[in-house]
């Protein structure tokens, strides 16, 4: 983001509450000098309707800062003051219900401190608290108290009874003691479980952990894994580093979860029972836990893939890297990260032990599904290898060859204004087939969320994606797919990425596709490369047995435990 744009962000944000303030300050000033509150009241109701504005998200049922619009709040206050009280001379109450309000607002940062030292400790641990320590609703505090500014308000404009203002604003000061005796006792609660921690812990004698931190919304990266963490048949528990990593994963197992945000709080978690640690992905901090070095940490990784973060130098900080296949050993030499072979084990990749292996020729199916599985945009430019600004040309081909289509755009593709938009092209063109010619498209929910990308995988007879480590599982079911080439030209695209042997390659570095027609041929036709693909699934996915698959994982994992 350019400091530019960060402004304007900034501004489009602030916009509404400052013209609030310029707002009442104006009302203010009117009701100052003006013997008539005529003059003070449209700016006091723009001021009120910005606020409200402000605040639409709270209104709707979400949440509002604690002291958010504090300026403007006191200023309409004092604005209710002067006109009622000063010029009207209305009765005392109403100048102890704008006193009361004014109170609310201004303790409302100090409740606000408190709740946010409010979080869940663990879930699911004998002696810790079994349930997490939910935050005080600070939002419906905030609410009331807004409420009673305009009440005040109202009585000032109107020559209501002042008792009105001063009931509201009673209400408003006892419901923001209520949540601050919420909060108070709710930290107490926390910092007991924190005392009990480590003991807790102890007692439930785990053998490992698994460590997690990654923005909201990724929680397939330990979904994936979890299952066969739960097969290793020893004791374990999920650490995580954010509040919200706490509240997904929860939603995902019955082991205990444990949520420490610091540095220095690991030390409540490191118990003698422990013997290895896992990860699923690279975040900065998994160096926090690293340091403990009378552990063996693994690296599970949540995919592979040629994607540049697949060879980060970063992976050598762990003493072991579960890989799937010789693939991502020779991933790394390739790209001058050097590691020694022992910090590598092929172990396969568990997930796709349940992936069909194909029966029949692509050639003689006669309407073929195909799964079209785009990746997202990635966080550098250097790792954008997404082909959804041109997956609507390629979804509107194949749905001319006849083909029904299964549409699972990456989980983060709503992070990409422009993924986005490009993402719901290709669901109305879809919509638009299924209703016009009855074709069994699936997109939107059911692929997305009923359906498990396993299930994708099994419900199709080719795909089409880009460098993603859904590539790598597909060649599991040996079934014909297309790679499309984003970030390097077609004729060097498999020199950059090597799985593309085993893949047509939809050449779309100039912003459009440039062989499409030749490329559906060959995957949807005759299908050169079958030979091809049964070679290099050995190389990516390791040469085991397809009966028992995963057993390989578990046995290679448990030796570490």
């Amino acid at each position: 983001m350019t400091g530019k744009s960060g402004l304007r962000g900034w501004l489009a944000g602030r916009l509404p509450t400052l013209s609030a303030e310029v707002a009442a300050l104006i009302a203010l000033l009117l009701a100052a000098v003006a013997a008539s509150p005529l003059w003070a009241l449209a700016p006091a109701l723009v001021a009120v309707g910005l606020l409200g504005y402000t605040w639409r998200n709270a209104l709707r049922g979400g949440s509002v800062p604690s002291g958010s619009t504090v300026v403007t709040r006191l200023l309409l206050l004092a604005c209710a003051y002067l006109l009622g009280v000063v010029h009207s001379g209305q009765d005392v109450a109403l100048a102890l219900g704008v006193g009361g309000a004014a109170l609310a607002i201004l303790a409302e940062p100090a409740v606000s401190a408190t709740s946010r030292s409010v979080y869940p400790v663990s879930a699911n641990l004998r002696g810790s608290g079994l349930r997490p320590n939910l935050r005080p609703n600070t939002s419906r505090a905030v609410l009331v108290n807004g409420v009673a500014v305009v009440v005040a308000l109202g009585c000032a404009f109107l020559g209501a009874p002042g008792v009105v203002a001063l009931v509201v604003s009673a209400a408003a000061l006892a419901l923001l003691a209520f949540t601050g005796w919420q909060a108070v006792t709710r930290v107490q609660a926390r910092h007991a479980s924190e005392t009990r921690l480590n003991a807790a812990l102890a007692a439930y004698e785990p053998a490992f952990l698994l460590h997690w931190e990654a923005p909201a919304g990724t929680a397939y990266q330990v979904a994936m894994w979890l299952p066969y963490l739960e097969r290793l048949g020893k004791k374990y528990f999920v650490l995580v580093r954010s509040e919200a990593n706490f509240n997904e994963v929860v939603r995902l197992t019955t082991a205990p979860v444990v949520l420490r945000t610091g540095l220095t709080q690991l030390d409540d978690v490191i118990v003698p029972s422990l013997r290895a640690a896992f990860y699923v992905n690279t975040a900065t901090r998994n160096n926090h836990l690293v340091r403990y070095t009378n552990l063996t940490h693994i690296q599970l990784n949540h995919g592979d893939s040629d994607k540049v973060p697949s060879h980060n130098p970063v992976f050598r900080m762990y003493d072991k890297n579960f890989v799937a296949g010789q693939a991502a050993v020779d991933r790394f030499a390739a790209n001058g990260v050097r590691m020694p072979a022992e910090m590598f084990s092929i172990v396969g990749r568990p997930q796709v032990e349940n992936v069909a292996i194909a029966t029949t020729p692509i050639a003689s199916i006669t309407a073929p599904r195909v799964l079209y599985a785009p990746t997202w945009a990635g966080f550098y430019a250097d790792s954008n290898y997404s082909s959804l600004h041109v997956g609507y040309d390629i979804i509107k081909a194949l749905v001319a060859r006849g083909c029904s289509i299964v549409f699972r755009p990456h989980p983060y593709t709503m992070r990409s204004a422009a993924l986005l938009q490009e993402s719901e092209r290709i669901k109305t063109l879809l919509a638009e087939d299924r209703r016009a010619n009855g074709r069994p498209h699936v997109f939107g929910p059911e692929a997305e969320t009923k359906m498990s990308v396993v299930d994708c995988f099994n419900a199709s007879d080719a795909m089409v994606s880009d460098v993603s480590s859904v590539v790598a599982d597909y060649l599991f079911s040996e079934k014909p797919f297309a790679m499309v080439a984003v970030s390097t030209p077609g004729d060097r695209f498999t020199d950059a990425f090597p799985l593309a042997r085993a893949s047509y390659v939809i050449d779309a570095h100039s912003g459009r596709v440039a062989n499409l027609d030749l490329v559906l041929d060959d995957l949807l036709g005759s299908d050169p490369l079958a030979a091809t693909r049964h070679d290099l699934k050995k190389y990516y996915l390791g040469d085991i047995p397809a009966e028992g698959y995963a057993q390989h994982f578990l046995d290679e994992a448990g030796r570490y435990l």
